[in-house]
């Protein structure tokens, strides 16, 4: 009755050790769950690696290891970021086309205009 109104509750006094004997078994199943998905993992892991052997794909860690690789020995020395690529046929055109292109354009043109540009 004791209870009900707000009493004194009865202590076990094994409760302290019944409450160790829950944690401890509360650790060794969270320890048995992780070691279960680590197996779980890397049997995935293994499968993953034999179809990237088949197919010869790399993984995104060691594509990344091998860009950020090329970009060090490429600016190996330098104190300035590296250059952009310049995109083939930027810049790099002799002028003697540029005539060329000029010349069709004039071909196009009525008799009194090519007559104005040839001058």
């Amino acid at each position: 009755m004791g209870k009900m109104l707000g009493g004194d509750e009865e202590k076990d006094p094994d409760a302290a050790k019944k409450e160790e004997e829950r944690q401890e078994a509360l650790r060794q199943e969270e320890e048995e769950r992780k070691a279960k998905y680590a197996k779980m993992e890397a049997e995935r892991e293994a499968m993953r690696q034999g179809i990237r052997d088949k197919y010869g794909i790399k993984k995104k860690e060691e594509r990344e290891a091998e860009a950020q690789a090329a970009m060090e020995a490429n600016a190996e020395g330098s104190l300035t970021r590296p250059k952009k690529a310049i995109p083939p046929g930027c810049g790099d055109e002799p002028e003697e086309e540029d005539e060329s292109i000029l010349d069709t354009v004039i071909k196009y043109l009525p008799g009194p205009l090519q007559d104005m540009f040839k001058k």
